[in-house]
């Protein structure tokens, strides 16, 4: 079942029909197959490469410092994103970055591969720019829960580089992913928009000469590179993500 979805994965759109939405859950959580991703923070940094294997983790510093990890404007470790099926390509955020392929694309950082997906909801005067029209594209929604001890909270920011002006552009506040561990059973959210789109004042899309409202990017869209998630955490040990495509039937 696990690697039919893989190669569902993969796939484009175009080739997927009939979608339904999955049945929730007690967790709040859709049920059916799914892809798991677990980001771990850590106090003490790991030593091994953690890159060349099928794990679903990705290890962060538990207590995001800017001074030791970060070479950019964001606050915590940097996820960087890839286009791709599901896999985890490096999952040590300190270290070098290596994508799936073995490429180092930075001196500091994790690599998680994904497909750029088509099911982002914009609101009234919102540009989306779509998909590219290569590589890997599906459609599929996008759940996450801290768990184990109460009290931590994180925070995940899409960000990329914009190709015009060389700038590094982020979501604005209303399109962060904010996960908070309280007391009590963990309860799964969406946050697909969130961690497969960056939202931002027209301004800042200069490749598509937006200039009124918002601009909503999907991943890996043209006229921007270098997209990643900035994981900004304060004491959450375990945030677990779950990425469901949406289907038509039993797969």
């Amino acid at each position: 079942m696990k690697k039919l979805f893989f190669v569902l994965a993969a796939v484009t759109v175009a080739s997927i029909t009939g979608l339904a939405q999955p049945t929730t859950t007690g967790n709040g959580a859709p049920s059916g197959p799914h892809y798991d991703l677990n980001i771990i923070g850590v106090s003490n940094g790991k030593n091994p490469p953690l890159t060349g294997s099928d794990r679903h983790t990705i290890f962060v510093p538990l207590v995001s410092d800017q001074k030791t990890l970060d070479t950019d404007l964001a606050s915590g470790a940097d996820i960087f994103l890839t286009q791709g099926p599901f896999t985890v390509c490096d999952g040590n955020a300190f270290d070098a970055a290596y994508d799936c392929s073995g490429n180092k694309i930075n001196n500091q950082g994790a690599v998680f591969q994904l497909p750029c997906d088509t099911n982002i909801t914009t609101a009234p005067g919102t540009t989306l720019l779509p998909c590219p029209s290569t590589g890997a594209v599906a459609s599929y929604t996008v759940w996450g829960r801290a768990v184990g001890t109460p009290g931590g909270s994180s925070t995940i920011t899409t960000c990329a580089t914009d190709t015009l002006t060389n700038t590094l552009v982020c979501s604005v506040d209303s399109n962060v992913a904010v996960f908070i561990r309280k007391s009590g059973k963990p309860v799964f959210s969406t946050v697909t928009n969130q961690l497969t789109s960056i939202v931002t004042p027209a301004g800042a899309c200069t490749t598509t000469k937006i200039t009124a409202g918002t601009c909503t990017v999907s991943l890996f869209a043209s006229g921007f590179q270098g997209f990643f998630w900035d994981y900004d955490n304060n004491k959450n040990r375990i945030l677990q993500l779950r990425f469901y495509l949406n289907y038509s039937g039993q797969i």
